[in-house]
């Protein structure tokens, strides 16, 4: 007695619906999960076939598998789990996960349907693939049309003549497209980092893994685009005038140790960074900032063009007339044709392939580097790596 009590217990709170019928198809009984999921009162179903609770074409055929069943002995549902739909008594269709079994109860057979309501869970996964879709959309449009309007750019550049009127042209152009590619990308910018956010809220109503992979991908073009934004943007303040140095004394050791362990965070694997110091004194007096932009962008190059298992030597000096800065890599180095126009905004080398860039940062450290009053130096062979050296005046006091 005690144990049909718990199993009665059991049933009555089962989160799933769980039904009974006899083998004429009619509903014998029904928990409460059932009732609620299907939206009637437990008379409305006692003795009511059980196809009521299905939509067409399985309502009409519904008899004729459960005869076909009795006759061949050959099982379709009974024994397995399926994805099938559901009819509420409002009419609306709704998907369930169903699981029949058969009993031999005293003399006579019925048969036990489990019911999981998957209504939620599919409005979650179409959710997420909504959000997945247009969010893929959105940053391949975005890419192809950078890349077209860089393609112009640079077409642009290459028919431009030598000619002081062309070369403002040319200027006006940049700077035109400069503020638009602020404009155009700063918005889906901040829609796709919103939204990313909100995906991963659902992550938790299914397998994470399809969604982790297009998240990946979505947050790789986020730190891509807002790179090429960022070297846009420092363009066009240099263009405009608007750069100036702002001089402070800072210990270069601290200011170096923590911008290599920065760097390191996005290194390849096994590439390592190794930073040394040479010289008694450590205080400088440069524009922090600026020398900071120089110094992320060699050192992203330097792993950019770096395999992996490589090592990335930088170093710091200070002398009685200079300050020097050496970022040394062991990567794919600049053919010997290409070194002589590295500076020129938009240019790349031919041999960086496939390999993601503006060609914008190296003339942007140039130029950053002259404001401060110092030089750019650098050594490269194809396939043994490329020394870039910063060198600056000491001064001892602001400029």
């Amino acid at each position: 007695m005690e144990s049909a009590k718990l199993l009665r217990a059991i049933i009555e709170t089962a989160m799933d619906g769980i039904i009974t019928i006899d083998t004429t198809g009619k509903i014998e009984s029904l928990n409460p999960s059932a009732l609620k999921i299907f939206g009637y009162q437990e008379d409305e179903l006692t003795g009511k076939n059980i196809s009521m609770l299905m939509p067409e074409p399985d309502k009409s055929k519904h008899d004729g598998y459960l005869l076909h069943y009795q006759t061949t002995g050959q099982k379709k549902i009974i024994g397995k789990g399926r994805e099938v739909k559901g009819l509420r008594k409002d009419g609306t269709q709704f998907p369930f996960r169903l699981a029949v079994s058969e009993v031999q109860y005293e003399d006579r057979i019925i048969y036990t349907g489990f019911v999981h309501d998957l209504s939620k869970e599919k409005e979650a996964e179409e959710l997420l693939k909504k959000y997945t879709s247009e969010l893929e959309g959105l940053v391949e449009n975005r890419t192809l049309s950078l890349q077209q309007m860089l393609t112009e750019l640079a077409e642009a550049k290459e028919e431009a003549s030598v000619s002081l009127e062309k070369e403002r042209e040319l200027n006006r152009m940049k700077s035109r497209f400069v503020s638009m590619a602020s404009h155009e990308f700063r918005t889906p910018l901040s829609s796709m980092q919103l939204s990313v956010v909100l995906i991963e809220k659902y992550l938790e109503l299914q397998d994470p893994a399809p969604i982790n992979k297009h998240l990946h991908k979505i947050k790789n073009a986020i730190g891509s685009l807002t790179a090429i934004l960022n070297d846009f943007l420092s363009l066009e303040k240099l263009e405009a005038g608007v750069v100036r140095p702002n001089y402070q004394t800072f210990d270069v050791v601290p200011f170096s140790e923590e911008l290599t362990e920065e760097m390191q965070l996005i290194t390849k694997e096994d590439q390592m960074i190794i930073y040394q110091h040479t010289g008694s004194e450590s205080e400088i007096n440069l524009d922090q900032n600026l020398l900071r932009n120089c110094l992320i962008n060699l050192i992203s190059n330097a792993i950019k063009y770096s395999g992996e298992h490589t090592l990335i030597e930088f170093s710091t000096e200070i002398n009685e007339e200079h300050y020097i800065f050496t970022v040394k890599d062991n990567g794919i180095g600049i053919p010997e044709e290409d070194q002589g126009a590295l500076f020129q905004p938009f240019f790349r080398a031919h041999n960086t392939g496939n390999i993601s860039g503006t060609g914008l940062g190296l003339n942007i450290v140039l130029r950053y580097v002259n404001l401060m009053d110092g030089t750019v130096h650098f050594e490269s062979h194809p396939q043994r790596g490329t020394r870039f050296v910063l060198t600056f005046p000491t001064k001892t006091e602001n400029s």
